[in-house]
């Protein structure tokens, strides 16, 4: 499923976890690795010894990816590339055919974002190929082992898409699958009465998310992964987190967009929220 891995860098914390990853990734998938530095600007850079040009710079933050990665089989190549870093990453992407983008994104640092934040949201919205987002801070489980694997689904086809990544991981990884669904019952019933909606509709919501488990849990089946499922009440966001934290979920798998059964919210604004929030990886998958 993953041959060619590419890994976006700025010499954040973020992105050296990301690069970790991404090397972690390409090991039992026997895939090959490309590391990318964008030189946005041509200005001097303070640094070690003086001053450094961009290229000095870049080169040195590929060095020491490279060097961080040490000590696998895995083939590396490192590309310093100047341009818009969005616009570049997924070009690259392209050029190189890459069927994963591993990146980090900014923690939740007040009002500062780190570039590579801004930038991994930008390519979020631009490229086809899945994307694997790597929080800032994560805990040490979180990074290089995937012993538990969530799914979210909400039923529909676009949601169900990324099945067969977090399936294809689990087989790579030998993982326990989680397949959830969430029954939001604030955004399901947004057009209804404000006086509440009747236990008998949230029943028949709860039973379309057993149903979409189900079918999601046969198809996993097939292939003898260990599957846990879940259908919870909740706000979808805080469900998904929760549901995370409690069952020491180590990555989480998306699909960019979905759609509710009454309601206008998609699980694409979902996805957003939950990769900007939680402290796992999450990957995105597009339809």
């Amino acid at each position: 499923m993953f041959e060619t891995i590419l890994v976006p860098i700025d010499g954040s914390d973020s992105a050296k976890r990301a690069a970790v990853v991404g090397r972690e990734f390409a090991q039992p998938y026997d895939a090959r690795l490309h590391v990318l530095h964008v030189l946005e600007d041509q200005s001097r850079l303070p640094g070690r010894g003086g001053d450094q040009t961009p290229e000095e710079k870049g080169r040195e933050i590929l060095d020491e990816i490279v060097e961080l990665t040490a000590g696998s089989n895995i083939e590396i190549d490192t590309h310093l590339v100047e341009g818009q870093p969005h616009e570049t990453i997924t070009e690259h992407a392209n050029e190189t055919n890459s069927d994963l983008i591993v990146m980090g994104r900014h923690g939740r640092s007040g009002l500062r974002e780190r570039l590579l934040g801004t930038v991994t949201d930008r390519v979020l919205r631009q490229t086809s190929a899945p994307v694997l987002t790597i929080p800032g801070e994560v805990s040490e489980r979180s990074t290089g082992t995937y012993e538990n694997i969530l799914i979210t689904t909400d039923g529909s086809e676009n949601a169900e898409q990324a099945a067969p990544y977090g399936e294809d991981i689990a087989q790579h990884f030998e993982s326990t699958l989680h397949l959830l669904n969430v029954v939001d019952v604030q955004a399901e019933a947004g057009t209804f009465d404000a006086g509440g909606v009747s236990e008998d509709f949230i029943e028949e919501l709860e039973t379309e998310g057993q149903e979409a488990v189900e079918r999601l849990a046969q198809q996993i089946n097939d292939v003898n992964v260990p599957v846990q499922s879940a259908v919870v009440r909740g706000e979808s966001q805080d469900a998904i987190r929760d549901y995370a934290a409690e069952n020491d979920i180590d990555l989480i798998v998306m699909a960019s967009e979905g759609e509710s059964n009454l309601a206008s919210q998609s699980l694409g604004s979902v996805t957003d929220r939950i990769v900007r929030t939680v402290d796992v990886p999450v990957l995105v998958v597009f339809q």
